[in-house]
């Protein structure tokens, strides 16, 4: 079985990953929604998932975002997440959410709606998802220090938009996000 999730649909900078984990192993205890686990719960079930699991990551640049609009964003980072993990299009598939961003390869998808706090192989995804892109954002922060990405990893937030009015867009933001049109 094979559980999908993605973090960063809604930054404004950054990319966006799926996650697509296949359990070869017995999950680990403790598996839930990784927003509802400090960093430091994520951190430490991230080896456990590791060794547990075969994982697909399908990363999703911000150009690309922009050039896609979101939806086929999800989509080619759901493709590209299941064809590292090589899934066969008969495989179980359970996705995160309500939308089906497969259905034209693969056959037998479930869409769970908060299925990362139901299903612990979605939780294992999305657990993996977060820890991940963190640390991507948390190594831009030393190329663009005074964004505060190690805070708010490209999300909007009070500190990401007096960054921008100070400094301007990056090329790490969306630029086809709302808030960063005006600086265009």
């Amino acid at each position: 079985m094979i559980g999908i999730d993605e973090v960063g649909r809604g930054c404004w900078a950054g990319p966006l990953l799926v996650v697509a984990a296949r359990g070869r192993s017995r999950l680990p205890e403790g598996l839930k929604d990784s927003k509802k686990l400090s960093k430091l719960q994520r951190e430490r079930l991230l080896a456990a998932i590791v060794a547990s699991c075969d994982i697909g990551e399908g990363w999703v640049q911000p150009a690309e975002i922009d050039a896609l609009g979101l939806t086929q964003a999800m989509k080619l980072g759901v493709e590209r997440a299941l064809l590292k993990l090589a899934a066969r299009p008969e495989e179980t598939i359970l996705l995160d959410g309500n939308s089906n961003y497969c259905a034209d390869r693969y056959t037998n998808v479930t869409c769970v709606v908060q299925g990362d706090d139901v299903h612990p192989i979605i939780s294992a995804a999305s657990i993996y998802a977060k820890v991940t892109r963190d640390t991507v954002m948390q190594s831009y922060a030393k190329q663009f220090p005074q964004y505060g990405f190690e805070r708010h990893v490209g999300y909007g937030t009070r500190l990401h938009q007096e960054a921008l009015n100070s400094f301007g867009i990056t090329e790490l933001h969306r630029r086809t996000f709302k808030p960063m049109r005006a600086f265009l």
